[in-house]
């Protein structure tokens, strides 16, 4: 009987080992000055002048991150860039960002969904020049996730109001996706963005950029 007792929690004990520590998931939302959907004369004719700016922003559904309780809360991020976002043959860095973290958070909350968004972000939150903390929504049409129409506010720092992307948006007939989405994505689509805007003094430029197909929605899953 002690065998079998002995039996029992090592298999429970190595099954519990071997789920992951972290388990976060939510939805994700992007724009920025350079379309992601289209053609490649269109692409060749921004690089390196355009796409340099981009807002993105998560909220997260269920889980935790290191530990802390991050439900129903949001942070959104604001960065520029020394060259276009996503060029694979040039670098975009350096690259400076604010960081604009749900109001709702607490003390510990706030550092979690700091480090939560700079681990998602493949190091384009390196360089944080501010904080800042604001209420934070990203509502989808018919409370769908898996919804290309989205609204993402941050206050009065950073907004993104996206669409599906329809066949009058193509404007050469052999659109693809040219740039994949700045963090790491469980599922993104590309969206046209009817609104586009970041306001603020710590990036040295403040911008609009609608009515581009330029954004991704989409979902997020991370285990650790």
């Amino acid at each position: 009987m002690k065998s079998i007792f002995t039996l029992a929690f090592s298999a429970s004990f190595l099954l519990g080992a071997g789920l992951p520590a972290t388990q976060i998931r939510g939805a994700y939302v992007e724009a920025r000055t350079a379309d992601v959907f289209t053609g490649p004369c269109f692409a060749n004719s921004e690089v390196g002048l355009v796409g340099d700016l981009a807002v993105f922003g998560w909220k997260i559904e269920k889980g935790s991150y290191e530990g802390v309780n991050l439900e129903g809360l949001g942070v959104v991020a604001a960065v520029k860039a020394s060259s276009t976002l996503g060029d694979v043959h040039h670098t975009s860095y350096p690259v400076k960002s604010v960081l604009i973290i749900d109001e709702k958070a607490n003390v510990e909350q706030r550092q979690a969904l700091q480090n939560f968004a700079k681990r998602m972000s493949k190091d384009l939150l390196h360089n944080i020049v501010r904080v800042e903390y604001a209420p934070i929504s990203l509502t989808f049409e018919n409370n769908n996730v898996h919804s290309s129409k989205a609204t993402l506010k941050a206050g009065k720092f950073a907004a993104i109001e996206t669409r599906p992307i329809f066949d009058g948006d193509h404007l050469c007939s052999n659109e693809l996706v040219w740039y994949q989405p700045l963090t790491d994505v469980e599922h993104a689509m590309p969206a046209y963005a009817l609104a586009h805007s970041y306001k603020g003094d710590a990036l040295g430029t403040t911008w609009s950029s609608p009515e581009k197909r330029s954004a991704f929605v989409g979902t997020f899953q991370y285990n650790d």
